[in-house]
């Protein structure tokens, strides 16, 4: 933990709280405890946990826009993918995303369709291509060569259309949202395995991971998780396309000419994915009714980072 302890000779507006203790807890149903028993104070809580204190006496819920993103990350060192990175767009037509923010995200966050969607430079509409339409997906799927074996599992040249995704274990929001996305995977004929693990293995030979990331502020921070060899890009994505787009944003002082790069890596992006983008979510955060002065007007990046922006400001009552 961190405890922070009031400078009350700071030159600027003195904090009215004395003492912060500020904690680090990984799992869900340990935080929403921790504020039924007055433990803590405040508490960013997934949509589902939050849920429960919503209305309820002596407690309010803070509901902040972030850029907190949720998407299934290939790994282009297996080679499932390296084979069969030709049919990761198509997946989209596969995943009803409205149903995972109806049910896991209890209404609390929207459906992803790119990296930079939340960007003023982003949100291209050209590149929203890809509606939940299970036909639309199996036309695609035989067009790339894919056919359905007896079992209701594609395979094409022999491979079933078949791989696996790790998700940390402790993470429960994660793991609903990729129970989901297996079902609706199942119903459309594609196998989606899911291995639970406390910490990631990158040796293990999985196919991915269920990811969380944002480009909270600028979208060159796209730059180094997705152009060749970059620092970021663990997973050995590689597009010459999206390199190039992403290097003219990058080094483009116009405004409006970087505004067209990245609208058009999101079109080149979609069409050849690193990930499969699945829902944006709101940040979430549940206080004690006596705590006041909460700002949501700030900008908020990945998992809803920055509510203790204004703390000078905030007062408690207990």
């Amino acid at each position: 933990m961190i405890v922070l302890e009031r400078n009350s000779d700071y030159y600027g507006k003195v904090p009215s709280i004395e003492r912060i203790v500020y904690k680090t807890v990984a799992v869900e149903s340990t935080k929403a405890l921790m504020l039924r028993s007055g433990e803590a104070d405040l508490a960013w809580l997934n949509a589902k946990y939050a849920r429960t204190f919503r209305g309820k006496d002596g407690f309010t819920t803070v509901d902040f826009t972030t850029a907190d993103l949720r998407t299934v990350a290939m790994d282009f060192h297996t080679p499932f993918w390296q084979r069969n990175k030709d049919s990761i767009a198509v997946l989209n037509y596969a995943v009803d995303k409205q149903a995972i923010v109806d049910g896991v995200l209890a209404g609390q966050g929207f459906p992803a369709f790119s990296p930079i969607q939340t960007s003023p430079l982003g949100g291209n509409p050209a590149a929203d291509v890809y509606p939940y339409d299970l036909k639309k997906f199996a036309a695609e799927m035989e067009r790339l060569g894919w056919k359905k074996g007896a079992d209701g599992i594609y395979a094409r040249s022999g491979e079933r259309f078949s791989f696996t995704i790790q998700v940390r274990d402790y993470e429960e929001e994660r793991v609903d949202i990729i129970n989901v996305l297996s079902r609706q995977f199942k119903k459309a004929g594609v196998e989606m395995n899911i291995a639970l693990v406390t910490r990631f293995d990158w040796k293990a030979g999985y196919n991915g991971y269920l990811a969380g990331f944002a480009a909270e502020f600028d979208p060159d921070g796209m730059f180094k998780s997705f152009v060749t060899g970059a620092s970021d890009n663990n997973m050995a994505y590689s597009s010459p396309r999206v390199d190039e787009l992403l290097r003219v944003g990058r080094a483009t002082e116009d405004p409006a000419k970087r505004k067209a790069a990245y609208q058009a890596f999101e079109v080149a992006y979609a069409a050849m994915p690193a990930q499969l983008p699945l829902v944006y979510l709101h940040g979430n955060y549940v206080s004690v009714a006596g705590l006041k002065g909460l700002d949501t007007t700030r900008v908020l990046g990945h998992h809803a980072v920055g509510v203790m922006w204004n703390i000078e400001d905030w007062t408690l009552q207990r």
